[in-house]
């Protein structure tokens, strides 16, 4: 029998951070840190009573109905989801692709990561009938699979799992008898929340999964690192609440105080908090779909973007230009591509894809501008492809894989 290939017990080797939306920091937020820096008094682990309160009720508008009790935070989804899978135990089951920073949370407490591949038209969770097989694979070589890791608005791929997807993966979890994490620091990203309705698995498995979500995603700039998870409300959930808060504990993983009341302000989402949440994600839509049509017009593929501030894009149908350029793996198309266009293009072996696909994550984020008044300008124009340097940037996207044809 072919063995099942895990990644795991190996180094952690650098990751890309998130894309971010380069856009500056809304006054009001800036206001409230300011005024908190002076106080001296550290955020208990797990946080502060009204950083919880206020998680509750980020969830409660989103039909998640939750005690403070079962919420704890970290300084940052990374810290969060680190103390969480070092808490719960056993191997992990991760969809290829997947975010850049989650193997090496794995691989840094010593365990297997086993990625199974996603669903032709979208990221974010594994092909249900994959998952199954994969996980009597790895039982049958010895392996442990307890947790499913997955997203409901992806990175890398920018994209949103149909509800039925997402439900077909949970029933295939809850037959794996498999514990889900559910990433939604996308969530509120996403281009056009009126026809991508994003399901949380807490609803499919409301015993059986527990809620991460990174600030940075869509409320805080990710130098202020905040996220929160929340957990079932079960013997089990509770278990699991206080071994992660005892792993925040020992690894001194707390909210900045100043950042704490930043973030309660923040998940509570003012008006101008969510207002400027929607701007930016109508921002990067239009973006992220200018350049999605670029992509195609040049031959290559990537799936239309519904969410973040990214796309995934496939140069495989252009690999004969590509090879004229000495560039035959993700490593080397890399290097090649970020340099033509002067801004990161992590390739698709970040993300535990196959080296040998010429794949890429490209980020919106530099189209916006190269400066903070430029990015605000495309961020508050009636049509930023309108823009001079918006445009620019996207002709420029387009020559580059035009010349590969």
């Amino acid at each position: 029998m072919q063995r099942t290939t895990a990644e795991g017990r190996g180094p952690v080797r650098y990751g890309p951070p998130a894309p971010q939306p380069g856009l500056p920091v809304l006054p009001e937020l800036v206001s409230l840190l300011g005024a908190a820096a002076a106080r001296s008094s550290p955020q208990p682990p797990g946080g502060g009573t009204s950083l919880r309160e206020a998680a509750c009720r980020h969830w409660g508008r989103r039909g998640l109905a939750t005690s403070p009790g079962n919420v704890a935070a970290g300084p940052g989804a990374p810290a969060l989801l680190l103390a969480l899978l070092g808490a719960h135990g056993g191997d992990v089951m991760l969809p290829r692709p997947c975010p850049a920073w989650w193997t090496p949370q794995v691989r840094l407490l010593g365990r297997r990561a086993y990625h199974v591949p996603t669903p032709a038209e979208c990221g974010g969770v594994p092909d249900p009938y994959a998952l199954l097989e994969t996980v009597r694979r790895v039982r049958a070589e010895g392996g442990e699979p307890r947790v499913l890791l997955l997203s409901v608005a992806d990175d890398p791929t920018a994209t949103v799992p149909p509800p039925e997807l997402v439900r077909e993966a949970c029933e295939a979890a809850q037959s794996a008898g498999l514990f889900v994490v559910s990433d939604e620091s996308w969530r509120d990203t996403v281009h056009r929340p009126h026809d991508d309705l994003v399901l949380s698995p807490a609803e499919m498995l409301p015993d059986r999964t527990a809620v991460l979500v990174d600030l940075s995603g869509a409320l805080l700039p990710a130098g202020w690192p905040a996220a929160v998870v929340r957990f079932p409300g079960t013997p089990h959930g509770a278990r699991l609440h206080a071994h992660t808060l005892d792993v925040l504990t020992a690894t001194g993983a707390m909210v900045a105080g100043p950042v704490a009341g930043a973030a309660a302000h923040a998940l509570d989402e003012p008006d101008a908090v969510a207002a400027r949440a929607r701007a930016a994600a109508r921002l990067h839509g239009r973006v992220a779909a200018a350049a999605h049509r670029e992509i195609r017009a040049a031959g290559a593929l990537a799936r239309p973007p519904q969410a973040g501030r990214h796309l995934y894009a496939d140069l495989g149908p252009l690999r004969a230009g590509l090879a004229r350029h000495g560039v035959g793996d993700a490593m080397e198309l890399e290097d090649w591509l970020g340099a033509r266009l002067g801004a990161p293009t992590p390739g698709g072996q970040r993300f535990a894809d196959e080296l040998g696909a010429l794949r890429v994550r490209l980020s919106t984020g530099p189209l916006l501008g190269a400066t903070p008044e430029e990015r605000l300008a495309a961020l508050t124009a009636r049509d930023p492809l309108e823009l001079p340097h918006v445009r620019n940037a996207l002709d420029l996207l387009g020559s580059v894989l035009a010349g590969l044809a």
